[in-house]
Order: structure tokens, then sequence, then C-alpha cells
């Protein structure tokens, strides 16, 4: 036992004086390179001196990065998350001038725009050096996973259960038709490892067995994050109508990903079912919209708007990865290449005039840095550690996809390119398990998937919510008016009021204090309200307002459907060329929802019993023979409401676990797969403990 204790310690020494020469030979070669870098005094110097210099400077450098980068990375957690890779280079070439300084000759000195590329080529060097040399060593590569863990269970902590742990990984907004084609086209080696038998791979030259089943499930009619993890989070995602909706009761524009929302929309799941959640005994939640419950938070935007404390950890797992200063290095100059690579790619569409297109310029090309670089990399540290912690359960939010395709396409070469990397991912979470203290199975699963298609407004020249205000008689923007769809709305109105067509005349105004309809767009889901009105309007009071209005957005060609209130049948469904077909009729005379696929119906039922459903539900134009719809957000990969691939989203579980659903039946709905995944976890001997007990072992 004392052998192999002294051998660790002689090879961690090893590797550590190897570091050490690569950095003194990195340092000596970039001095000769860079001309406001030396390593000399002005008057000059031996070769021998310039060496000690060089290796002074690199080991002092090392010392510290190792005693100060924790302390500056915990000043870094108040900065903004967009920026926090930016400085990873200045603080670290304050570190390399400052070990320059140290130096008792005097001898090494730089001009601080060089010290910040000195020091970030030196700790990705290093890096490299490091993880090279540690490749084939079992032993050097546990102490690097274990040092990803955030050492949350120090003092007394329980022994570690030998029942399974489970951890749920959510890659968003990767659809189940998406997942095949890029296991199909080798995109994703580990998912197709999984889901394929091998007759070479086995152990002893046997058949390899698949590991993993893969079963689509279809999402509800808002088809988002918000609705999706709620769902699947907490068992409840009611009163859900929208990405983004409008709440007459409280006056506020509810949004998904809005700290304050998030937090009221958790609030509202635990009160409904009385359970804090999924995650409720010994879970994690890493990079989420909603906690799950869990006791464990780091990422999760339903605690950000607390204050700080140790039940809120909302920026904690930043600590955790980049206390590393080699991680930070690493994924900071990822940041800058992803930065680089979009305003390459969205170059190259626009000088090929790449149709459909939106604008990728201003923030978008950090936005998307920040979504595949360093969310990525933090949120699969932090799962690192809590399966070395030996963590219950795991819930972890992957966005980088979803950020990418809603931009370039949902099949686009760029989105692809992302799925490379989240395969990877997957490897590193799968390779952790042979170091984890109890075993793991890996549960991979989608919130929704993205519909392609240009936008309502390049389509036709003006937003929904111009088209709204034309249907209302309002002002609307030039641009707007002149199109034939705002020529349509304006004659309609006219029509409908029995008043002459004026070319240049004044607008129609409704008499009376009467507020302007609040349009909101999800994807090609819409949303309009009367503000004015303190209930959910009907469709005959829609009409005596606005005679024109629902008949202009039912017979618009990039309208598929209207979902409106009615007093005489309850809830009704609009279509073109005055279709009118009563909820619970649908199933025989589906109407215009007979394009969406099976579930449409069931889908605007319950949107319909929502508390609050918009006045008019408006989901766009979709195609069934190419898949398109039409966002009424500036998206060519969208999701939100019905049509296409947006709704079908996957489930790929190990065969250890049972069937997610039964011989002949389907996935439908969010709630549906949260039971499906707390029958998994009491499989596994998971967190079920009712939340009464476990507020009571809290307390004690």
């Amino acid at each position: 036992m004392r052998g192999g204790r002294w051998r660790r310690v002689a090879s961690q020494v090893g590797r550590s004086v190897a570091v050490w020469a690569v950095s003194t030979l990195t340092m000596l070669v970039l001095a000769g390179i860079l001309p406001d870098f030396r390593l000399q005094s002005p008057d000059g110097d031996s070769a021998t001196r310039i060496a000690v210099t060089a290796a002074f400077g690199a080991g002092a450098f090392g010392v510290l990065s190792a005693l100060f980068w924790p302390l500056l990375v915990r000043l870094m957690l108040l900065v903004p998350a967009l920026v926090l890779g930016l400085l990873v280079f200045f603080l670290n070439g304050a570190l390399l001038l400052l070990a320059l300084r140290l130096n008792p000759a005097e001898q090494g000195d730089a001009a601080p725009e060089t010290a910040v590329v000195v020091a970030a080529v030196m700790s990705a060097v290093a890096s490299a050096t490091g993880a090279t040399l540690a490749v084939r060593d079992d032993d050097a590569y546990r102490r690097r996973l274990y040092r990803l863990a955030d050492r949350r269970r120090r003092g007394g902590a329980p022994a570690c259960p030998a029942s399974p742990g489970t951890v749920f990984i959510q890659l968003d907004g990767v659809g189940h038709d998406i997942l095949l084609d890029a296991v199909r086209q080798g995109l994703m080696p580990t998912v197709a490892r999984w889901l394929s038998a091998d007759d070479s791979a086995g152990p002893g030259g046997g058949r390899r067995r698949p590991t993993h089943r893969l079963t689509p499930w279809r999402t509800d009619w808002s088809s988002q994050t918000g609705a999706s993890q709620l769902g699947i989070l907490h068992g409840s995602n009611h009163d859900v109508p929208a990405f983004r909706w409008y709440e007459k009761d409280r006056g506020e524009v509810m949004v998904c990903n809005r700290p304050t929302s998030a937090a009221e929309l958790q609030r509202r799941a635990v009160e409904a079912t009385g359970d804090g959640g999924l995650l409720g005994a010994d879970g994690a939640s890493r990079g989420n919209l909603f906690s799950g419950g869990a006791d464990e938070q780091a990422l999760v935007l339903s605690i950000a708007t607390r204050r700080r404390s140790r039940e809120n950890r909302s920026r904690a797992g930043y600590f955790a990865y980049f206390s590393d200063p080699a991680n930070a290095v690493r994924t900071a100059m990822s940041f800058v290449a992803e930065v680089g690579r979009e305003i390459g790619q969205s170059t190259r569409a626009r000088t090929r005039k790449v149709r459909p297109r939106v604008g990728r310029g201003g923030l978008y090309p950090f936005i998307r840095a920040f979504a595949t670089v360093v969310e990525r990399d933090v949120v699969v540290a932090a799962v690192t550690g809590d399966m070395l912690a030996g963590r219950t359960a795991v819930y972890a939010d992957l966005v980088a996809y979803d950020e990418v395709a809603h931009h370039s396409g949902p099949t686009s070469r760029d989105a692809l390119k992302v799925l490379e990397r989240l395969d990877r991912s997957l490897a590193l979470i799968e390779n952790v398990t042979e170091h984890a203290p109890r075993p793991y199975r890996i549960v991979v699963l989608s919130d929704h998937g993205q519909s392609p298609g240009e936008t309502f407004r390049t389509r036709y020249g003006l937003t929904l919510g111009d088209l709204v205000r034309a249907g209302c008689g309002l002002p609307v923007p030039r641009r707007a008016r002149r199109t034939h769809s705002g020529a349509e709305a304006r004659a309609a109105v006219r029509t409908a009021l029995h008043r002459p067509v004026e070319e240049g005349g004044e607008q129609y105004r409704p008499s009376g204090p009467r507020s302007e309809p609040i349009v909101l767009a999800s994807g090609n889901l819409g949303l309009v309200s009367f503000p004015d009105v303190p209930h959910r309007m009907s469709k005959e009071e829609i009409d005596a307002r606005h005679p024109a209005l629902l008949t202009t957005l039912a017979n618009h060609p990039g309208i598929g459907f209207l979902l409106v209130r009615s007093e005489e049948h309850g809830g009704v469904v609009l279509g073109p060329f005055g279709t009118e077909i009563p909820l619970d009729e649908l199933d025989d005379h589906p109407g215009p929802l007979a394009d969406f696929g099976p579930g449409a119906a069931d889908a605007v039922r319950r949107t319909h019993s929502f508390p609050h459903t918009a006045d008019i539900m408006v989901n766009s134009w979709y195609d069934p023979a190419d898949g398109e719809v039409l966002a009424f957000e500036e998206q060519i990969g969208s999701h939100g409401g019905l049509g296409g691939a947006q709704a079908k989203a996957f489930l790929l579980s190990p065969l250890a676990l049972s069937a997610p659903a039964e011989d002949g039946t389907h996935l439908a709905g969010a709630e549906h797969i949260h039971r499906v995944l707390r029958r998994w976890l009491r499989e596994t001997d998971g967190p079920q403990v009712p939340l009464a007990a476990r507020e009571d072992r809290r307390a004690a």
C-alpha cells in the first residue's frame, strides 16, 4: 500500500516537472517570436541566464495560478457570465506579469497585451501536456475527474449506496428524426454504439448487444423548453400556453426564460402537485430553467433572482469549473474560436445568398459561443462532479444545438457539427461511470424538436402584429400597408364596417378608450390578448369589437388555424372560408387540424382549458409534404406550436430500465414523461422520499 502511494506521488511529481519544462520551453520560444516579450536585461545575457529566467517565470506563473486563481474566479462570479470567458485572458496575463516581476534578477518584461497572449499559450500548452502524460495513467485520470467535483459531501457524508444512480441528459431541441439521421451519418458514434449491435466488438470476440432503446414522444401544443421541462421535472405544466403570454389578472407578460417568471411557474407547479419535483431527494439540477426540487443547483434560472446563499448556488457551477486555470483558458480559447466560427459561417451564408436566412449579427456570435462552449463545458463538469460524489439523480440541459438550429436551420451543417460535439460530451459522461463510487444509468432525452421554414415576415412582408393591427383597423407601418396582406386586411375592415375603400384617408379606430392588442410570438405560435378586457374574450365579443379581425386571420395563407372561446360551443377552431368547428367535434371533423397529425385535437383542447390562454391562439401554416412552418419570430428553425418535427421529441433509455410505454401506447405530453422517469427512479431505488418526510429529515 505504502509503495503504491509513493509511486503515485513520484508519478505526479514527474508530470509536474515535465509540464514545468514544457512551459519553460514555450516561454523561450515566445520570447524569440514576440518583439514585446523579453527574458533578458536590456544589456543582454547569456543563454544560461535566459533559460534560468524562463524556468523561474514558468514556475512562478504555475504557482501563482494555483494559489490565486480560485480567488479570482470567485470574484469573477460577480461578472455577467457572457463576459466571463474574455476576462480569463486578461487575468492570466496579469498573473504572468506578476510572475516576471518576482524574478530577483528583474530580467523579464512584457507589454500588457503581449502578456495576455503569452499566458494563454502557456496555459493551453501546459494543459495539453498534462493531459497527454496522464492519458495512460488511470489514477491520474481519476484524480483529474475528482478535481471537477465540488467537494459537497465533506464532513460525515453518508456512505454511497450500491444501487444505481441515474443521469438524465437533455439535448435541447434535438428532434427524434434529427437524432436518427445524425446516427446514420456517423455524427454521433456514442449514441450509435448504444443503439446498435456489433458482432466483433463484444468481450472475447462475442456479439455486443445494444444497451439503449430509442422511443419518440409527442410534446404538448406549447412545444418549447419552458412547458416541456416544467412538466418533466415537476410533473405539471398546466397553464403554460406558450413560451411567452400575457396574464390579464396580473397585468404581466410571462416569459419562460425570465428568472422571475421561471420562479413563479415552478411555485405554481409545486403547489399543484404537492411535491418538490423529480429530483426531490439527493438530486442535482444543472443548467435548467427549473430546479426539479434538487438540493444541489447550479446555473438554474428559477433561483437566479434569489439572494445567493448556501441553498442558492445558481452560479456556483462556474466556480467548480473555472477554479482550474487550465479549464478556464481552454474554454476561453474555445469561446473565441466559436465566435470566429459563427462569423465565418454567417458571412458564407450571406455571400452565397442562402435561403431561408435570418440576421446573425450584434451579440449573437457571443450568445452562440456561450451556449455551445461555456454552458456545455460547465454543465458537463458539474454532472461529472455529481457522479463522482455519488448523487442519486442528476438532470442537466445542454442547449447548444437548439441555439444554433434557430439561426442556421435544424438540418444545417452548422447545427450537425454541434451534434458531433454533444456526442463527445456524452462519451465523457459515460467514461466517468467507470470512476464513480456507484453504477450509473444514462438517460438521454429531448424537450422538443425543431421545424424548418422561413419566417412569416420574410414571406409576407409584415409581422403577425402588423396583421392583427390591420385587422383591427389600427395604423400599421408603411411597409406593412404596402404588402398584399396588409391591403387585404384594411379592405376587409372597411367591408365589415360597410365603409367605402379609402386610399389615402384616415384609418378606422375603434370608438372609446380601448387599449391596443398585445401580440406575442412563440415560434410559430402567436397569441393575441386585449388587456382592457379582464376575462378571456369570446368569439362573439371579438366580432362585435373588431368585425374583420378573425376573418382576416383565419383566411390568411400563412395561418393554419385559430383557437377562440365561444359562448355557444365553449371553444372553436377557426379555419379559412368560414370553417368553424367546436372542440368536441374535432375527432370526427378535424378540419384545419387534419394536416397537423394525430394528437393535435387533444393538445388544442387541453390548452383551451388553461386559465391564461390568450383571447386568440394563432398557429401558423404547416406544409406536411416538407415539414415546413412559418415562424412568427425571426427563426428559420422554430418550435413552440404544432406542425412537423418540433412536436416529436425522443427518449433514449437503457434496456436495464422498463420500457417507457406499453405496446400500442404512445408517449404524449411532458407530464407523461415525468411519470415514466419517476417509475425508473423507483426501479433503481431513486429519490422517492415523501416531501413531508424529507422536510422532517432536513429539520433534524
